[in-house]
């Protein structure tokens, strides 16, 4: 390897990368004579995610790799950076994004069931614009619907490494209960 130490190296590609990196995408920044071993990575995004402790930024890893993002404690100074507004989504659809999330895979008719109401097309289209979910598979019943699950990227925007990380259901309820006033 040259002069730069393996850990440098990391750390200035976790900051010019722009999307989470996995250890795969470390290894192909060298060449094969110099290619570090896959624990050695681990070890220095160990050491990297203790170095940013401290600090107003931290390693993450989501179901894509690692990152670095802002701490959350430091969002309310930081959201004057952002004068454009958060994007806004409806209830229908995070209603039929969270249906998919924790029943997947599932038809467009099964939601609909769950909702008690129809799903647009346009929420479907939308979820996948996002890549927040995909077709899986076609269910082999009379008109072959489409079987949806999430993604990475869902995993990735919502901060989670996998699916398993989601709140459990019944925090979920509790939350549209306070918001809705609803007992």
């Amino acid at each position: 390897m040259n002069e730069l130490p393996l850990k440098s190296i990391i750390e200035a590609a976790l900051f010019a990368a722009g999307k989470p990196l996995s250890i795969d995408h470390f290894l192909d920044l060298f060449s094969k004579p110099e290619r570090p071993e896959r624990n050695a990575i681990r070890h220095i995004l160990k050491e990297l995610h203790e170095d940013y402790t401290e600090r107003g930024i931290e390693l993450v890893q989501v179901a894509s790799g690692y990152r670095f993002q802002s701490k959350k404690s430091f969002i309310p100074w930081l959201k004057g950076l952002q004068p454009e507004r958060a994007p806004r989504y409806s209830r229908a659809l995070i209603e039929t994004l969270a249906i998919i999330a924790y029943r997947q895979p599932m038809t467009r008719s099964e939601i609909e069931v769950i909702r008690g109401i129809s799903v647009s097309t346009d929420i479907v289209k939308r979820l996948l614009e996002y890549k927040w979910i995909r077709i899986l598979a076609h269910r082999d019943t009379p008109g072959r619907p489409a079987l949806y699950g999430t993604t990475r990227a869902f995993l990735d925007y919502f901060n989670l490494k996998k699916l398993t990380d989601l709140p459990p259901l019944s925090d979920l309820q509790e939350i549209v209960h306070a918001q809705t006033g609803e007992t």
